[in-house]
């Protein structure tokens, strides 16, 4: 890898396009390096991943929604499809509509540094782009290779949060980038793309404050969106605000850390393989990333708790010894009242870890649907227990948050439950059991159980078996049609009514 200087430029400079971090990422985006076989392995693992949590969102009303939007768009020639539907549909509204299952629970894959992300983003748009283009297995795995290099790379190094940007910021130049690989564009029409991809994919993290709205997951989707059609304008001969990151009114100087600071951002050099996806890990659970671990040191505690017959009606506080993110996105130190609120929306309790640790304590388990139901939520007891919960900010937890040595960085917490009687019970968890270094860690045979568990009374059985035996053979599949799934009507007749819109 080498690590690349970035930092604002006034006009005047002098400051050849080839130092523009966008033209960087569009050579690494360019290379023609072969894949290797363990990217290869989890870039499969990760398309299964995505249509596990698209069987259990498919009926949800923002999926329902987007895949509207998107049958309002059919194409009779070449085109994308989308998930659970036959036929042809414009490639940038079926990424958007794939989009959108994928991303609606928050239960895919996941990489944080010095930004927050969620990778597996990018497949819903190069796929897209793939099918439209009549491209083969082997081209995807190049293009996912790239889209996951360049964001996890980005993720390293520019924080986006601390300047309340949004981390699909990071999105739209890496899924940009990938559809150039998967097309074998040139390093300039790339370049142009990315451009433009950043320009009309920042925005603020509001979408994640306060009362969360379903937009959460239209955020990334749409990115993904923009990404498509920022590629078909700089194929077209088209092109984008530059440079985009370093200008003198561009993404640094204004919406980041500003004209005085300098980003160091690590790229693959020319012929070396790209791996970004290996460093990525995806969840078990549905909710945030930072509630994985909580959520396996809740049910372990839970279950000690039951085994020593303590009642939980009886506890005075739990207090979560936590990261600064987890702390001030997803707890206490958020100041969000609407995270101790059992009317509030799905996504918001999906980014309160003192609801999800109550409910996981009480319950020792955790499911996509049921642990977030209004009955769930409405229950006194957990209430009382929820209201009890808060988190602190622990440096050492924050300081291996941040850790660059895979064996330190921790996404965990230490949970310090104190009883009326005095009694305190602590215990603390590193890193979630699906972790690739914690107790139970995803391989092929959990990302196809989770598959077949999402996937019960969703997806035929047949149809099941059809789609992991294309998948599992991308690298020789010539129509990528075949990874689509489709479901019967009858499923499909069970989804919301959403009204007409307008297109």
């Amino acid at each position: 890898m080498i690590d690349h200087q970035v930092r604002t430029r006034r006009s005047a400079e002098e400051f050849p396009k080839e130092e523009h971090l966008a033209y960087k990422i569009a050579r690494v985006a360019a290379d023609p390096v072969e894949v290797p076989e363990d990217t290869r392995e989890m870039i499969i693992n990760r398309i299964i991943d995505n249509a596990a949590v698209s069987a259990a969102s498919v009926l949800r009303r923002p999926v329902t929604v987007a895949r509207r939007q998107a049958e309002s768009h059919p194409v009779s020639a070449s085109g994308a499809a989308v998930f659970g539907i036959p036929g042809s549909f414009s490639a940038e509204w079926a990424a958007l509509a794939n989009g959108v299952a994928v991303r609606e629970l928050d239960f895919h894959d996941t990489f944080l540094a010095a930004e927050y992300s969620h990778p597996g983003d990018n497949i819903p748009p190069i796929l897209a782009a793939a099918q439209h283009a009549g491209a083969t297995g082997r081209d995807l795995i190049r293009g996912l290779a790239t889209g996951y290099e360049i964001q996890v790379d980005l993720v390293r190094g520019m924080c986006l949060h601390e300047h309340k940007i949004d981390h699909v910021a990071h999105l739209g130049p890496s899924a940009a980038a990938g559809i150039g690989t998967l097309l074998n564009l040139d390093v300039e029409t790339i370049y142009q793309a990315i451009g433009q991809a950043l320009h009309t994919t920042t925005a603020t993290r509001q979408s994640r404050k306060g009362e969360i709205s379903s937009w959460k997951a239209f955020a990334p989707a749409f990115a993904g969106k923009m990404a498509i059609e920022a590629v078909d304008r700089a194929m077209r001969g088209e092109g984008a605000p530059s440079p985009i990151w370093e200008g003198e009114d561009g993404v640094i100087a204004w919406l980041l850390s500003g004209p005085d600071h300098e980003y160091t951002i690590p790229l693959p050099g020319e012929g070396e393989e790209k791996r970004g996806i290996l460093d990525t890990y995806t969840k078990e659970h549905s909710a945030e990333y930072q509630s994985q671990a909580p959520i396996d040191l809740a049910r372990r505690m839970g279950e000690q708790l039951a085994a020593e017959g303590k009642n939980l009606s009886e506890v005075e506080s739990i207090v979560l010894h936590t990261s600064h993110h987890t702390h001030y996105v997803i707890g206490t130190g958020s100041n969000d009242p609407q995270k101790f609120d059992p009317d509030a929306s799905r996504e918001t309790l999906d980014h309160s870890i003192m609801y999800i640790f109550a409910v996981a304590l009480e319950d020792r388990s955790w499911h996509h649907g049921h642990s977030y139901s209004p009955e769930r939520a409405h229950r006194p007891e957990t209430i009382e227990l929820w209201q009890k919960v808060s988190t602190v900010e622990d440096p050492e937890w924050t300081r291996r948050y941040h850790s660059t040595d895979p064996k330190e960085k921790a996404f965990g917490a230490r949970a310090v439950i104190t009883f009326t009687d005095g009694t305190v019970v602590e215990d603390e968890l590193a890193v979630a059991d699906a972790h690739p270094l914690g107790a139970r860690p995803f391989a092929r045979e959990q990302y196809i159980q989770k598959f077949r568990t999402l996937a019960e009374g969703v997806i035929a059985e047949e149809e099941q078996e059809r789609f992991l035996k294309a998948v599992q053979s991308l690298p020789d599949l010539e129509d990528l049609r075949e990874l689509n799934i489709e479901l019967t009507s009858e499923v499909l007749s069970q989804a919301p009514d959403t009204g007409k819109g307008l297109l």
